[in-house]
């Protein structure tokens, strides 16, 4: 299924880490993080090719620039923070649909020469005359790690509230391990926030994760914070399952200030960019383009979620999914995607 709107824009990690089998905007109305930006510029314990860091010459954004960069220029958050309206319903807006046809054109042609069941969410969140189309954007996907999106959201927001602090120290308990990357977990041991939120955002950590869900208070917490984000599709944690326009709802949510405001962009920003998985989306777009995202990969499934910074028109957001060939062929499709969104985004 295809699907497309309009939208006006008001003027006012090292291991490939898939995640466990556990454990939807009124429109965009606040722009500051991405315009700004823009304008200043899941078990697998081996190490498999490909998934190591892109070199420093490559990475367009430090990580102070990124938090400097939003503390400076995100709008404050309103009491009544934008709603994620899904990409499949109209947005409030005159905007004439432009046409999708060529872009789901190729994407079908992708889908056939893969083999993969591809599912794709676009959210345009600058220009004239920003939209949001999908491609089988409903489908239903193993989410694998990409639940890791909504819960480092919800740790944002609350930091960002002061309900919560990165120092916060978090012990372990034996029912939180998964196999992952990092192997430093003991009974009693204690975490800082901070510390577990980046071994989740960088290295896509699967004890890290399972803490900080226990923490939330569980699986169902975790799906209320995501439904009110605008994930009204995905039963994320237990059964894990997902659409790509869910994802897309969520990484669009944060960008508008929906989910913390400049704060919690702050803090969230710099933890999902330069992952030990950049070969999907951020390999699809130039090497001096920013890209805020997440990753999920388990057996043939495999997703990725961004907010991708530097077009010609500004910012958008994009999820991806894809199930077939799994791993670094998956990325790989993702990649090729990306790159097909990205030529377009930059010719409107």
């Amino acid at each position: 299924m295809v699907t497309s709107c309009a939208a006006a824009i008001p003027v006012s990690v090292r291991v490939r880490s898939s995640g466990s089998g556990h454990r939807t905007f009124q429109a965009v109305a606040a722009l500051g993080i991405a315009l700004a930006v823009l304008a200043a510029g899941g078990l697998r314990a081996e190490v498999q090719a490909g998934s190591r860091r892109p070199p420093a010459a490559s990475q367009p954004a430090s990580t102070a620039d990124l938090r400097s960069l939003v503390g400076r220029v995100t709008p404050p958050t309103s009491s009544a923070p934008p709603v994620a309206a899904p990409p499949e319903q109209a947005v409030v807006g005159t905007a004439v649909a432009r046409a999708f046809d060529p872009l789901a054109a190729q994407l079908s042609g992708v889908q056939s020469a893969s083999g993969a069941r591809i599912a794709v969410s676009l959210i345009e969140l600058g220009g004239a005359n920003p939209q949001s189309w999908s491609f089988h954007g409903d489908d239903p996907f193993v989410a694998a790690s990409t639940y890791k999106l909504p819960l480092l959201m919800a740790e944002a927001e609350a930091i960002a509230a002061g309900q919560e602090q990165p120092g916060d120290q978090l012990c372990y308990s034996a029912e939180d391990w998964e196999d992952g990357w990092f192997q430093d977990y003991s009974a009693g041991a204690c975490y800082s926030r901070e510390d577990l939120a980046s071994r989740i955002g960088q290295d896509s950590d699967n004890t890290a994760a399972h803490m900080l869900v226990r923490f939330l208070g569980g699986g169902s917490a975790l799906n209320a914070y995501a439904a009110g984000h605008g994930a009204s599709e995905s039963a994320f944690y237990d059964p894990n399952t997902t659409t790509a326009s869910d994802l897309a709802r969520l990484m669009a949510a944060e960008a508008t200030g929906a989910a913390g405001g400049a704060s919690a962009q702050q803090w969230l920003y710099p933890l999902l960019t330069h992952t030990a998985f950049e070969q999907g989306i951020p390999a699809g777009v130039p090497a001096t383009v920013t890209v805020v995202h997440k990753t999920g990969e388990l057996d043939s499934v495999t997703n990725d979620v961004a907010l991708v910074l530097g077009g010609a028109d500004g910012p958008h957001v994009v999820a991806i999914c894809v199930d077939g060939p799994g791993s670094d062929a998956g990325f790989s499709v993702i990649a090729q995607v990306a790159s097909l969104i990205w030529e377009m985004e930059s010719a409107r």
